[in-house]
């Protein structure tokens, strides 16, 4: 009997512990399920949410800020080359492919807002990329989108350069002018906040509009005797070469999903598309067409140039705004995909520590010093800014916006008329985001060829205005 009594007590024990090893076992499966959902959680909130708890706070601007900045990024270097390239599309196939690319940027522009709300955790073109393929997408996505940033701020420090050598007539090295152009560009963009910067963006918009003013009045005074424009027949790599700089000009997509993330309401951010796009399509198409009717078929790029030497002076003056600031909005964009990326989901992005602001300073400062790399390695402002167009905005302008769409419409695409035709369109966008990047690339890469065999040398302090 006291066998099987002490048989029975650690059988009894056995049975005790393996419940409490269960229920362990439970907690700890509790736990780990709860800090997935969490996870969960905060992946698919806005990067922004919660944000009062912060010393910083992000969602703070209105429509309108967010206007002045899409207009301040897009309407800098993308205007300046459009009369070059009307001389060599013709005046008007030029505006036909100024009018139809707004239109179709437009409806993009649009779709990028509607995935936005469509998923709230999306705060660049890479979270929206990893919805669309997964966590590979988004590792490309987001390395493309910081390279791309990277070389518009290259293409703004050369065109700095390019200011200060028609300035001073070549008063100094080339490349020490590149070194003031990032020095200055890093200090502004040493804030945090988008709503700070837009109202530098004000002063970039005013300044673009200014010096375009003045050079169309100016090459309005000074007409030529009157001359008839013959069609012009451009080559296949020149028109691409010139369609590219039109593409380019409308480019400001891969900012969108950060400008609409710090909107104080997101719902907001139609409002400001339009006013943008009816801004900068008016202007590109008044622009090209007067610069190049009265400075005629050898228009120079940036179209500043085009202007008389006072004139010209004049007008890059007044447009160092837009060329510093512009500048500044498109690195700040790009340093906050960063900075999210390395703070979502904690304190830090909104703390005033040194830690926090030090990790921002020291992600602008690296990306200000590759910038000045690229401006001296591609010396040619047609060309650096053709390569942008090609690899990186055929695709954040066209191609994800298409993917976008059929992705919030999967299974839809036949149910009416309407989405049969909306289907259409974005397969079209997105078979011509293959075009443009393939051939661009390839037109952009026999041009610099080209430049690189004859004057224009990396690195070199040769005046390039």
């Amino acid at each position: 009997m006291l066998n099987e009594s002490t048989s029975t007590c650690n059988q009894l024990l056995d049975n005790t512990n393996m419940e409490r090893d269960m229920d362990k076992d439970m907690e700890r499966d509790m736990e780990k399920d709860m800090e997935k959902d969490v996870e969960l959680e905060k992946s698919s909130q806005d990067p922004f949410a919660g944000e009062e708890v912060g010393g910083v706070r992000y969602r703070t601007m209105k429509w309108w800020n967010c206007a002045i900045l899409m207009i301040a990024q897009s309407v800098s270097l993308g205007v300046l080359s459009l009369p070059s390239s009307m001389a060599v599309l013709g005046l008007v196939p030029g505006c036909i492919i100024i009018v139809g690319i707004g239109a179709l940027t437009t409806y993009t522009g649009y779709v990028v807002g509607q995935f936005k709300l469509r998923y709230p955790q999306v705060h660049n073109m890479a979270d929206a990329a990893e919805i669309l393929g997964g966590p590979w997408c988004r590792e490309i996505t987001n390395v493309a989108q910081v390279i791309c940033f990277i070389f518009l701020m290259g293409a703004h420090v050369l065109t700095f350069s390019i200011m200060m050598n028609t300035l001073t007539n070549h008063g100094a090295c080339t490349i020490v002018f590149c070194v003031v152009g990032t020095i200055l560009c890093f200090i502004l963009t040493l804030s945090r906040r988008l709503e700070e910067v837009s109202y530098l963006g004000i002063i970039s918009s005013l300044s673009i509009f200014t010096a375009v003013m003045i050079t169309m009045i100016a090459i309005g005074i000074d007409m030529p005797d009157p001359r008839t424009y013959a069609v012009t027949h451009p080559t296949l790599m020149n028109g691409f070469s010139a369609t590219l700089n039109i593409v380019l000009a409308y480019s400001g997509h891969m900012s969108f999903f950060s400008f609409q993330s710090e909107l104080a309401d997101p719902r907001d951010y139609p409002k400001a598309l339009i006013a943008f796009q009816v801004t900068d399509t008016s202007l590109y198409l008044v622009t090209a067409i007067v610069i190049y009717r009265y400075a005629g078929p050898n228009v120079l790029s940036p179209a500043l140039l085009s202007a008389s030497e006072l004139v010209s002076k004049i007008a890059f003056g007044i447009s160092i705004g837009t060329i510093v600031i512009a500048g500044v909005v498109i690195c700040h964009v790009g340093a906050k995909c960063i900075y999210v990326r390395m703070f979502r989901g904690t304190h830090m992005m909104s703390e005033r520590s040194f830690r926090s602001y030090g990790s921002w300073v020291l992600i602008t400062f690296i990306m200000w010093v590759i910038a000045w790399l690229i401006a001296n390695a591609i010396p040619v402002f047609n060309d650096l800014l053709n390569m942008i167009a090609a690899a990186f905005c055929s695709w954040f302008s066209f191609g994800l916006e298409g993917l976008f769409w059929l992705k919030m419409n999967h299974g839809q695409y036949l149910s009416s008329k309407r989405k049969m035709a909306l289907t259409a369109l974005n397969i079209f966008l997105v078979a011509l985001c293959f075009l443009i990047c393939g051939m661009g690339l390839w037109a952009t890469g026999t041009s610099i060829r080209i430049n690189a065999q004859n004057t224009h040398k990396p690195f070199s302090c040769a005046n390039n205005a």
